[in-house]
């Protein structure tokens, strides 16, 4: 497992949570209503390049769940759909893309469910360990299985009515307002 490296100590304008209640709203997924929006847990995946941020949300809105994985660039791309962008007080300007559309994404997230690999830890820029909120991990899919499509199930629980032909998961387990909550959060096919 490899380590993602975070700044909790930086100031974020506009926040995560402020880009996504600018989004979400053009998003016909997105069932929710902005006023009410909860970051239930996050983790991360670490891009082999080393070159993007791999975010991965779990929002709640109006007691629905919802999976919001998310890219972040130092430059602008036209590789993937824009969500918005922020300032970070340690990193400067960020470009916040849909991750649903950025290749480096979906390419870690291959390989993630291929695997059956974990989200990453997580450190701060001192190296200490940070708490993680998600256990996230992929089945195992055999190497002569020939997959294509990666599936994000954006409504938390609906994953068993959008594909029949699934090869692999990603399976994240949370705590959910004191509960434990197992969901697959992305299909394989």
């Amino acid at each position: 497992m490899s380590a993602a490296e975070v700044h909790p100590n930086a100031t974020l304008t506009p926040s995560k949570l402020d880009l996504l209640r600018e989004w979400l709203p053009r998003q016909a997924w997105f069932v929710g209503h902005v006023d009410d929006l909860e970051r239930v847990a996050a983790f991360r995946f670490v891009d082999p390049a080393g070159k993007v941020g791999l975010d991965n949300m779990i929002i709640k809105s109006r007691g629905t769940s919802f999976f919001v994985p998310v890219t972040w660039r130092d430059t602008p791309s036209s590789l993937a759909s824009l969500i918005g962008t922020l300032e970070h007080s340690e990193l400067g300007t960020r470009y916040c893309y849909d991750a649903a559309t950025d290749l480096t994404y979906l390419a870690e997230m291959r390989r993630v469910i291929r695997e059956g690999d974990t989200n990453t830890a997580v450190v701060d820029t001192d190296g200490n360990a940070q708490p993680l909120t998600v256990n996230a991990y992929g089945s195992v899919v055999p190497a002569d299985v020939v997959t294509t499509q990666v599936t994000i199930v954006r409504e938390i629980g609906r994953a068993a009515e959008l594909r029949d032909d699934v090869v692999g998961t990603l399976t994240a387990e949370w705590n959910d307002g004191g509960h434990s909550r197992r969901e697959v959060l992305a299909i394989l096919s």
